[in-house]
């Protein structure tokens, strides 16, 4: 059961799950993830796209079923099949995903701040003015957080109407023939996508904090059905302004295409929707800071705040030694895999095992 109730003043409304899931998906792979997946299925790689949205479906589906089971999140889950002593100890793990899940999102934005504006950016200081933003949401609790991510997709939203410059110079003949992979290559196009999809499975920690949870089943599937659409549309696009051989030469493609915006007012278009992003990603690391303290605060029974420290802390100390385009790739590359184990094998295996859990109990 619950270890606690949660008081209604801290609950969110049930609509507001769309925006978190949303905000968590749009911004860790939005720049790069036309060139990673296409690098395996080429340009059928939309259809890859289609084929994990399809299955996020069925995943959040189960993340619903598992804290209805037991009425709690993921750590009274693993206490509800292990007990507590192994079920704090499966849930500690967690708090280095969510760690690693805001460093490899802060990382690769200031990466792009660097490649793009400011090649002389201080790592440590950005990092710690940003840090410091973050703890002054996430102790706002979390409906700030959640109204931070409801702006983070609200204001910015104007930048989806940019990629209409690219469109008299794309070729749309680039996609076809149609199917032209095997579903070998569309699979491992499809694990690619996983970095830029990851961050829906925040359902598992925030559902004691839905008012009537129920109601809300059908934002989070609506929000992994926005994003899937979002995804696939800026592949399409992106698709038909660049060559394969182009895209594989280009590090950021959506940063590329913005290239081409030419206003009265504003030659580099990109600058402005760089900064727009340091909105986006806002949510995402807060998110990750909030439940990975949680996480503490549950396992070993210690202040939230004391949990917000140690994450600020451990971000300004690791980041400082991801100095490297080199090193940022790996990890990435380890965050896409870790992830896809998390999201794809375990919450399946944990879904079966509580429903294993539950019929034994039963008896």
């Amino acid at each position: 059961m619950q270890e606690q109730t949660i008081p209604e003043r801290l609950k969110i409304s049930p609509f507001l799950i769309y925006f978190v899931v949303t905000s968590m998906q749009i911004g860790l792979g939005a720049f790069d993830f036309q060139r990673r997946i296409a690098r395996y299925a080429g340009y059928d790689a939309w259809i890859s796209i289609l084929f994990v949205g399809a299955c996020l479906h069925i995943i959040m589906w189960m993340m619903y079923k598992i804290p209805e089971t037991v009425n709690g999140d993921l750590v009274t889950a693993h206490t509800f099949v292990a007990g507590n002593f192994l079920g704090k100890l499966l849930s500690f793990p967690l708090i280095v995903y969510f760690l690693m899940h805001s460093l490899t999102t802060l990382r690769t934005f200031i990466e792009i701040i660097q490649g793009w504006m400011f090649p002389e950016l201080s790592l440590f200081w950005f990092t710690f003015s940003f840090m410091l933003l973050c703890m002054y949401i996430v102790f706002g609790g979390l409906r700030t957080i959640v109204g931070i991510a409801f702006f983070s997709l609200v204001l910015p939203a104007y930048l989806l109407l940019s990629f209409g410059f690219n469109l008299p110079y794309s070729d749309f003949n680039n996609l076809l023939p149609i199917w032209d992979h095997s579903v070998k290559d569309l699979l491992k196009s499809s694990f690619h996508m996983t970095l830029a999809f990851i961050g829906f499975e925040t359902v598992l920690f925030i559902y004691p904090f839905i008012k009537n949870p129920q109601k809300s089943k059908k934002w989070a599937h609506l929000a992994v059905l926005t994003t899937t659409i979002l995804f696939t549309v800026f592949s399409v696009i992106t698709f038909a302004y660049f060559s394969e051989g182009q895209l594989q030469k280009a590090l950021w493609p959506t940063l590329t295409m913005w290239k081409i915006v030419k206003l009265s007012f504003v030659d580099r278009f990109e600058f402005i929707g760089i900064a727009n992003w340091n909105l986006i990603i806002l949510p995402n690391v807060c998110i990750s800071i909030w439940i990975g303290s949680r996480l503490v605060k549950r396992i070993f029974n210690i202040k939230q705040k004391k949990g917000v420290y140690m994450f600020v802390i451990a971000h300004l100390v690791i980041i400082n030694f991801i100095n490297t385009r080199e090193k940022i790739d790996l990890l990435n590359s380890i965050m896409a895999k870790i992830g896809f184990a998390f999201t794809i094998l375990y919450i399946p295996l944990l879904f079966i095992a509580i429903q294993i859990a539950k019929r034994v109990k039963q008896k």
